[in-house]
Order: structure tokens, then C-alpha cells, then sequence
């Protein structure tokens, strides 16, 4: 075995064995008390950090998707059916073998700090934002901004996110190429004519599902 792959198996050892513990801890803290705002933000901050010497090492779609499952989200990788939820269920193959094509971000805890996670990404077509409490507007912003992402979104869900606003959807007119939008039970939305006018003016193609009170 050479360092390399010796290192990187050290390194998925030691990233099963933090996501096993953090998760034997978060389940028995929460039997005791319920859970405590503070201890969750601090342990999805730890699961929300880049490193990027990792992404160097085997590229920003197999870093993605670690990030993701660490998360509790969900990956589909392009040529594949199945949904990617187990974190040590991760293929493994040459680097480039697998590129995420979709994002289910569902209930995870992703939030703005590690987005640049998503930088390089360059065959994502889907992304499903619902119940996310940590996604905000910085996060639509961010992810709006990347040019990958811009030539190859297609179809974007953001459902129950209540810390998203008029100003996170705006943002999504730099997406160029989406094609699909779905938002509900937006609570922070609150021109959502106006909102939704902007976005579809500037992206004439776009089909827009609303459910907005």
C-alpha cells in the first residue's frame, strides 16, 4: 500500500468512526433532554467544515458527497438510479468515476460553511432544499453564484425553509439554465408576487410551483 492510499484509508477510518460516535451521541443526547440548541449547532458546524486538502485529493464530487451524507442529505450519482444515503456505503472507484447528478437535502443540517463544498461540481441537475434549517438566504445566494451550477442546475425544490426570504429566491435569477422551481411554506417570503415576477422576468423559461400563503 502506498502513503497515499494508506492515507486515505486512515482517513475514511477515522471519518466512519467520528460519524458513528457523533451519531451514538446525538441519539443519546437526545433521549435525555431533547437536545440542546447550542451542542446541535456546534456538532453540524463540524460536520459543515471544508477541507480542502481533501478535495484535492479526490476531487470535489467524492468531497461532496461526503459532506452530504455526513449531513444527513442525499446524493444520486449521474448513470445511477439509487439514492446515496449511507456514508459508509460510499463507492469507491477512480478519481472522476462518480459525479453527482442530484441533491436531496432533506431534514439534513448543510448549512452556509461548508457550501464551498459544492464549488467544481459540474453535472448537479437537481437540488432539493426541504425542511432545512440552516439554509438561508447567504446559501441561496452562495450557490447561485457558482458557475458550474449555473450551466447545469435544472430543477431546484426549496419547501419549508424558514429562514429563506424574498431576497434568498431573487437570487436564484443567476441559475440560467433552471428549468423547474418548486417553493411552499416559505413563512419568510413576503412579496412573493414580486418575488416571483423578478425570478420569472429574468428567466423566461422557467416553470415556477407555487404554495405560498
Amino acid at each position: 500500500m502506498n502513503r497515499l492510499s494508506g492515507s486515505f484509508t486512515t482517513y475514511l477510518i477515522d471519518m466512519r468512526l467520528f460519524t458513528w460516535s457523533a451519531r451514538r451521541i446525538l441519539s443519546a443526547h437526545k433521549q435525555v433532554s431533547g437536545g440542546s440548541r447550542e451542542f446541535w449547532g456546534w456538532l453540524n458546524a463540524v460536520f459543515n467544515k471544508v477541507d480542502y486538502e481533501r478535495i484535492k485529493a479526490v476531487g470535489p464530487d467524492r468531497a461532496a458527497a461526503e459532506w452530504l451524507l455526513r449531513c444527513g442529505a442525499k446524493v444520486r450519482f449521474r448513470g445511477f438510479d439509487r439514492w446515496q444515503h449511507d456514508y459508509n456505503g460510499l463507492p469507491t472507484g477512480p478519481l472522476g468515476r462518480y459525479r453527482i447528478e442530484a441533491i436531496d437535502a432533506t431534514e439534513s443540517c448543510i448549512m452556509y460553511r461548508g457550501f464551498d463544498h459544492l464549488e467544481g461540481l459540474e453535472h448537479v441537475e437537481e437540488i432539493r432544499f426541504n425542511k432545512c434549517i440552516y439554509i438561508e438566504d447567504a446559501c441561496l445566494e452562495r450557490l447561485s453564484q457558482i458557475k458550474t451550477l449555473q450551466d447545469s442546475l435544472k430543477n431546484m425544490t426549496i419547501v419549508s425553509c424558514g429562514n429563506v426570504t424574498d431576497k434568498g429566491i431573487i437570487s436564484l435569477h443567476h441559475l440560467r439554465n433552471l428549468e423547474w422551481l418548486l417553493l411552499s411554506d416559505l413563512p419568510g417570503v413576503k412579496d412573493k408576487d414580486q418575488t416571483v415576477d423578478r425570478v420569472q422576468t429574468a428567466l423566461p423559461r422557467l416553470t415556477i410551483e407555487l404554495d405560498l400563503a
